[in-house]
């Protein structure tokens, strides 16, 4: 089983590197979408033996996670793992998610921050109980941290899943389309660790795209 760790990065110079060799330590090949950035992201990622994938302009993390889903499926991994660029994710985890996909029959597996959310900045941990209460009311399945950027993918349901949005509201679209395909979607503990990290999220913008997500889909349920 062949797995790869999936980075989707904009403007990420000062942590990739190190993100990038640490998962290296565990054999994984590291693939980087470089969403557009204006600094030399992609060039370091280079430099640190990662596959690079850059796009022209900045067009968005759902559509950077998408890119690297397609170079997944072409190139016969098993499984991806996504993970943050921005150091937030922490790397020792990915041989415990590997165990727990081996383990289970989930297609999809997120994790989950919300049992030792400390050092959480407030209006994410409320945003996240919001979010988290209506893609869990869609799906089916209890899931207690549905904005974890943390996950792991089996590429049986990314061939199976169809995503319409490239922004953040695509990381809710995965979880509602695997479900919707009858995959089975598990939650597994994580650590986080908040530092000086800056969101990209706008919390206007963004909460609206989620509402509208949200809104067709209980519609149609």
């Amino acid at each position: 089983m062949k797995y790869c760790v999936l980075l989707p990065a904009y403007d990420e110079f000062k942590n990739i590197a190190a993100v990038i060799k640490e998962i290296r330590t565990y054999g994984l090949d590291v693939i980087v979408v470089d969403d557009g950035s204006t600094d030399n992201t992609a060039q370091i990622a280079r430099q640190e033996k990662a596959i690079v994938i850059s796009h022209d302009q900045n067009l968005g993390k759902g559509q950077a996670l998408r890119t690297g889903f397609d170079y997944a499926i072409k190139n016969d991994y098993y499984a991806v793992i996504i993970m943050d660029a921005d150091g937030q994710h922490d790397p020792q985890e990915i041989p415990h998610l590997i165990q727990y996909a081996q383990d289970s029959k989930a297609g999809l597996i997120i994790g989950n921050r919300m049992h030792r959310p400390e050092g959480m900045p407030l209006l994410r941990w409320i945003t996240n109980m919001f979010t988290s209460h209506f893609v869990s009311r869609i799906i089916g399945y209890k899931i207690p941290d549905s904005q974890c950027g943390y996950r792991l993918i089996k590429t049986a349901v990314l061939k199976q899943i169809n995503l319409s949005t490239i922004k953040y509201d695509t990381e809710s679209e995965i979880l509602i389309e695997a479900a919707k395909s009858n995959f089975k979607i598990e939650s597994m503990s994580i650590k986080s660790i908040y530092t000086n990290q800056k969101s990209q999220i706008h919390p206007v913008i963004d909460t609206i795209r989620f509402i509208k997500l949200i809104s067709k889909h209980l519609f149609k349920k």
